[in-house]
């Protein structure tokens, strides 16, 4: 069976999870002998991990016959889209500032090649990037043209479009993986072009693939969904190689946070948590790991409680050095509003650092040596800090059984999942 996938992003050149699992699935698939996979994204760059089995190529190395294509339909009827940061699944300060407030469609969105009949993707989440997702759609029509598959799949709803578009002109049956959607980027005040795009996908797949139940529920009920179509499938990690490193060259415990510092993810509960911490016990200093458009926000509330002394904000964190901070901490902290998923503490428990996640999470449905509390529960997360802190028993017992329990999630076993999907659809 050779799979046609979609995708946005593919390591090294990630954002956030979803090219972390889109590689870690990739990889668990190319371990069965009957499936080939090939992945595109708008844009290689030429340095992507190479995988057997994993072909992957880039829209913009894809020619496009037709110079300027008439792709009605795909914003049909909207004059003016108001854009905010709401549309962007990961944004970093960069993005963040650089972002334009608006674009202009009419009633037919025309799609201009360059003289070679290549469009060109900037790779990331900028400025224009529901005009890159409509070329992503127009070259994906082209791809399925040229090229035989037995299955389309398309992650996150940027690549709905191009799974559509495939779908469309292959008769090959669509499913699509939600990693997220637009109810949890935004708290509730979803994007109506985002929401559209969404739901448009949904109705068309054939199956959709949801990473946690917590997810699955949200498609259901706030998409109307047939549930008999939608499918838990979780994530896993990448097995990583045990250090014997001691990085730490000092006294004071760490508690740390890494992941974009936007509403989705709670950065504000974590600061509260540390300032009650902080009033019980001095030895210990908080991280901020990460960017995004509340990242200045949060070092001002930081400051105005008057514990900046006990904080670092390091920035993005990417490969090695997401696992370096790791291994300086002593707990790792995912207080997520609404968490589709959530890589990074299974990450952290690879790396012996007990954790503690909020239950709004779908990672929570499957850890049972977890600290779990609620997002808003600042009280409940300081004492769970706490206590991991300044009782070594406890934290030996997290350390341990967490790291034994993660060991055991691995993407092969995500993969068979995602492939009998596959197989029931073919039936």
């Amino acid at each position: 069976m050779k799979v046609l996938m979609f995708g946005w992003e593919f390591p090294p050149h990630i954002s956030g999870g979803l090219g972390t699992a889109c590689y870690g699935l990739t990889k668990g698939l190319s371990t069965f002998s009957d499936i080939e996979v090939l992945f595109v994204v708008p844009k290689a760059f030429g340095d992507e991990s190479q995988q057997s089995k994993i072909e992957l190529i880039g829209a913009n190395n894809i020619p496009v016959r037709i110079q300027d294509v008439r792709f009605a339909g795909f914003l049909k009827g909207l004059q003016t889209i108001e854009v905010g940061v709401n549309l962007l699944p990961y944004v970093d300060p960069d993005f963040y500032d650089q972002y334009s407030d608006y674009v202009e469609s009419g009633e037919n969105r025309f799609i201009t090649s360059d003289f070679n009949g290549k469009f060109q993707f900037s790779g990331g989440y900028g400025k224009n990037m529901i005009q890159e997702i409509a070329n992503y759609a127009v070259v994906a029509t082209s791809i399925a043209l040229n090229n035989d598959f037995d299955m389309i799949h398309a992650h996150d709803w940027l690549c709905y479009p191009a799974g559509i578009a495939a779908k469309h002109v292959s008769g090959k049956p669509l499913v699509i993986h939600v990693h997220a959607t637009d109810f949890d980027r935004s708290g509730g005040n979803v994007n109506p072009v985002v929401f559209n795009i969404e739901k448009q996908g949904m109705e068309v797949a054939d199956k959709i693939i949801t990473v946690s139940n917590f997810t699955r529920n949200i498609v259901i009920e706030k998409y109307h969904i047939d549930p008999a179509k939608v499918v838990t499938v979780y994530n896993a990690v990448e097995p990583v190689e045990d250090s014997d490193a001691d990085l730490k060259k000092f006294d004071e415990k760490i508690v740390t946070f890494l992941g974009r510092i936007t509403m989705q993810k709670g950065p504000e509960y974590f600061i509260e948590a540390a300032n009650l911490v902080l009033k019980k016990m001095d030895n210990v200093r908080f991280v901020m790991a990460g960017s995004g458009d509340m990242m200045h926000k949060m070092i001002r509330r930081a400051a105005r409680l008057g514990i900046m002394d006990k904080f670092n904000f390091t920035g993005f964190l990417r490969g090695d050095d997401v696992y370096k901070m790791f291994h300086l901490s002593d707990v790792y902290v995912m207080p997520s509003i609404s968490e589709p998923f959530g890589i990074s503490p299974l990450e952290a428990m690879q790396s012996n650092v007990p954790v503690i996640i909020s239950r709004q999470s779908g990672v929570s449905e499957i850890l049972q040596h977890a600290i779990k509390i609620d997002f808003w529960d600042t009280h409940a997360m300081a004492d769970a800090i706490y206590g991991i802190l300044n009782y070594p028993a406890l934290h030996n017992v997290f350390q341990k059984q967490g790291k034994q329990e993660v060991n055991e999630l691995k993407w092969e076993f995500s993969a068979k999942n995602v492939r009998n999907v596959y197989l029931s659809v073919n039936s």
